[in-house]
């Protein structure tokens, strides 16, 4: 049996955990969940984190059960049989070889707006370089995914520090916001339903916990790896989606969010930082570039292992 690598460090797994899944999907796709359920959106990211995080507790105990199992889909070879390994990582890695041109679309825009390139061309350079660093080794990818995610994570924690103060009335001119829950149409404005159907939409973001457990098979100990970020997955899913979504409608009105544009930069302008849009700009890039790193990955690593069965 072929051997992968074990060249990921504990800091390149623990920031793979904590900022890993942190994408455009929080940044920007937010938007449209927040403009389709209003601050009761708080509720689907909940229901959502709760689901995710049943999940990776599950995965956590199955890793201590079956420390020989090198990826997650491979869980249902070992329980269910080989039809339910092959059809969860076939249908698996079809999920990211998806993601790959999305999101090299997706950062090519950004780069257009800055340099005026043609997209197209941006895309494939984009890809192009991931490819690279995918092809060098699984450090190389755990090195920019942990250089990648350390930016999120400290973009998100210093937009939660600014937020807060701004909705407790310590740097608004108006005083504390937190009437914007319940000033337009209630905290709930369109019902229940619509708090079940945003956390369908949000559940695309919170897309790729899962990818921990595969990056924790080229780790030394791979079954402590996966034990102590499931463990963990419950603190990262409250402060950093849960937390900012909820400092967002608080902050501003909710019926001034528009789907596609990014509720983060709509509250940085409303506490009038001129550099708002470009820093957003640059952060959502960050993002999609560190999403493309991983799609590469996992795509290789689920592949990896599908070989191995025929």
């Amino acid at each position: 049996m072929l051997e992968l690598s074990r060249s990921l460090q504990p800091r390149h797994i623990t920031m793979i955990s904590i900022g890993g899944i942190i994408g455009a999907g929080l940044f920007v796709g937010s938007s449209a969940s927040i403009a389709a359920t209003g601050p009761a959106v708080v509720l689907s990211y909940l229901i959502t984190g709760t689901l995710v995080l049943l999940v990776m507790r599950m995965l956590g105990e199955m890793a201590l059960a079956l420390p020989s199992v090198r990826s997650f889909t491979e869980f249902a070879r070992a329980g269910l049989g080989p039809w339910a390994g092959f059809v969860a990582g076939w249908l698996y890695w079809y999920f990211w070889i998806i993601v790959v041109p999305v999101e090299a679309i997706a950062g090519a825009r950004i780069l257009h707006d800055w340099l005026g390139l043609p997209a197209w061309l941006l895309g494939l350079v984009l890809m192009g370089i991931m490819t690279a660093v995918n092809l060098m080794s699984a450090r190389s990818y755990g090195e920019f995914e942990f250089w990648f995610a350390s930016i999120k994570v400290a973009a998100i924690i210093v937009f939660i520090a600014l937020a807060a103060a701004f909705a407790c009335g310590l740097t608004a001119p108006t005083g504390p916001t937190f009437s914007n829950l319940t000033a337009y149409g209630g905290f709930s404005p369109k019902g229940f339903l619509a708090v079940l159907a945003g956390a369908v939409t949000v559940y695309f973001s919170l897309t790729g916990a899962e990818i921990t457990t595969i990056a924790a098979a080229e780790s030394q100990q791979p079954a402590r790896a996966v034990a102590r970020m499931s463990s963990s997955v419950i603190v990262r899913i409250l402060t950093f989606y849960v937390g900012s979504v909820l400092l967002i409608v608080t902050a501003v009105p909710w019926v001034e969010v528009r789907p596609g544009e990014s509720p983060f930069t709509l509250v940085l302008n409303a506490m009038h930082f001129k550099w708002a849009s470009l820093a957003m700009s640059a952060i959502i890039l960050t993002a999609v570039l560190s999403c493309l790193n991983s799609a590469f990955y996992v795509c290789s690593r689920v592949l990896f292992v599908l070989a191995e069965h025929g």
